[in-house]
């Protein structure tokens, strides 16, 4: 078995433009979407058209804590981001939204969730110290998270920072990074900022072989700086820096 897998996309169409075509020149044709599509100050309209091209069933998708807040709240209720999103968002969009499962069980082997299998707002692979700190979990808590999953192959996104880590028995989790977001900063649990340092789009190709799963780590050059502009002419200077650097 190879697929690839996605997540993060925020809204960066020109980004999942790019990843998609990488994806099929590599002659992959399956791909699973790990959540978080459409919140960033971009464009949101055309992600979820290319979305609903890609997985018109939902069938490869779960759904990001970000994707909740859209169909969940309000417009005035959403963050900035949120709120550009939902306004470019049609109806089609938000149908296709409200029909993405909290995580799901792919191909009998493959895990699917966003953050964690019970908290789509954690970072399962990554701790924050108080002082901002963004570092490997410790292996006994990242295990405990995945108590109960019974698959080999488990498959998260929501930090932005591509990484695997096996467990003690075995088993494999992949964050396959993001999409269309290279750098942002939060608030929650602390002040933290996550940073590629790169501006390309990120995402994974997995494989089952001989010896187990693999996961390989793509990063696709594409018109970053397009989108970058974008977002400072839609008053977001934030994502303006960090589409331009990969920094915040």
């Amino acid at each position: 078995m190879r697929f690839a897998a996605i997540a993060d996309i925020h809204g960066n169409h020109t980004a999942l433009k790019a990843v998609l075509d990488d994806i099929a020149a590599l002659g992959i044709r399956d791909i699973v979407n790990l959540g978080d599509c459409f919140s960033g100050p971009l464009e949101a309209d055309q992600t979820g058209d290319l979305l609903l091209l890609l997985d018109p069933k939902a069938e490869r998708t779960v759904r990001g804590n970000h994707d909740r807040y859209l169909v969940e709240k309000t417009a005035d209720q959403l963050e900035a981001s949120d709120a550009h999103a939902h306004r470019q968002m049609s109806p089609r969009h938000f149908d296709w939204l409200r029909k993405l499962p909290f995580s799901m069980i792919w191909r009998d082997e493959v895990f699917l969730c966003h953050a964690t299998p019970k908290d789509d707002n954690l970072y399962w692979l990554e701790t924050v110290s108080p002082q901002g700190h963004v570092t490997l979990r410790p292996q006994d808590e990242i295990e405990t998270l995945a108590e109960g999953i019974e698959q080999p192959l488990i498959l998260c996104g929501h930090s932005h920072i591509a990484r695997m880590v096996s467990l003690s028995d075995g088993r494999l989790v992949v964050n396959p990074g993001s999409v269309g977001q290279p750098a942002y900063d939060d608030d929650a649990p602390f002040y933290h900022k996550v940073e590629t340092g790169h501006t390309m789009a990120s995402y994974a190709v997995i494989e089952k072989t001989e010896h187990g799963w693999t996961s390989i780590f793509r990063n696709v050059p594409y018109d970053h700086m397009a989108m970058s502009r974008l977002a400072a002419a839609n008053g977001r200077a934030e994502w303006a820096s960090a589409l331009a650097t990969g920094r915040v």
